[in-house]
């Protein structure tokens, strides 16, 4: 089994009497010696951004303050501001664009589509794939999904089932379980009309923005709804992926497991 992380880097909790930066009400930094004790400076202010865009000062696609403009807000350098925003670039929660400025991520972007999607033909280009929504349901939420989404067992929960086609051919079933207090009025007809990415929609209607996730890789044979689903053989060969996506402050919010049709395709993850 090989499990892969895209969690952003979280800077070390503070210890003692101080209060973490998530906590901080207004835009300030500690002074340098207290800085030094817990954390880089530059650290600090990349919290405080990312803060700034859970909360929605800034919404996904805008753009953000200059880097001399935040230098002047936090009352740091311009060169410490340029560090916490070349991690935030790196990370996928800012983009930089030329001569442009800095602006907040969003899923919307094409170079933000396969971002979550891996899965590459073998020969050709990736392609967006059509989805065949098949059922969209509110129930309460069974222990196990429940833990992962951090709910309590009973919680309501909205499970998404579609296929994903490829060139007009099954080759993704995804079953996907959501935070139901996050995505209230999510429906079949709702996901149905809406062209774009899911996660752009879960952005745009819902103010929830996936910015990591865990993913676990095994193989498993396709019983057989699975296997009529999909066109192909009963226990044939799957690819079983299984993933938590979170958005700010590591929360989760989405657990999905797709089974996936490999035999024209490959799942592809860049390391490092």
């Amino acid at each position: 089994m090989l499990t892969m992380a895209t969690h952003p880097q979280t800077p070390p909790a503070m210890t003692g009497a101080e209060s973490p930066i998530g906590s901080l009400r207004a835009p300030s930094v500690p002074t340098a010696s207290v800085a030094a004790t817990f954390s880089p400076l530059y650290r600090q202010i990349k919290a405080l951004i990312t803060q700034s865009l859970d909360q929605g000062e800034w919404k996904p696609g805008e753009l953000i303050p200059s880097e001399m403009e935040l230098a002047l807000r936090y009352k740091v350098s311009q060169g410490t501001v340029r560090k916490a925003i070349d991690e935030l670039a790196a990370e996928n929660l800012v983009v930089r664009r030329q001569g442009r400025g800095t602006f907040v991520a969003t899923h919307h972007e094409p170079r933000a589509h396969f971002r979550f999607l891996r899965l590459v033909p073998d020969d050709g280009d990736p392609k967006y794939p059509e989805s065949r929504f098949l059922e969209c349901k509110r129930m309460r939420a069974p222990s196990e999904i429940a833990r992962l989404l951090d709910l309590k067992a009973g919680d309501a929960v909205i499970v998404v089932r579609r296929l994903l086609l490829f060139e007009s051919v099954a080759t993704v079933l995804d079953e996907i379980w959501l935070n139901g207090s996050l995505f209230k009025g999510l429906t079949a007809e709702r996901l149905a009309d809406y062209r774009g990415p899911m996660y752009g929609l879960f952005e745009t209607e819902f103010g929830v923005r996936m910015i990591e996730a865990t993913e676990k890789l095994r193989a498993v044979p396709a019983d057989p709804t699975t296997a009529e689903l999909l066109g192909v053989p009963e226990n044939a060969p799957l690819l079983s992926v299984d993933r938590v996506s979170f958005t700010y402050g590591s929360r989760p919010v989405e657990v999905r497991r797709g089974l996936y049709v490999t035999t024209r395709y490959h799942y592809e993850n860049e390391l490092g």
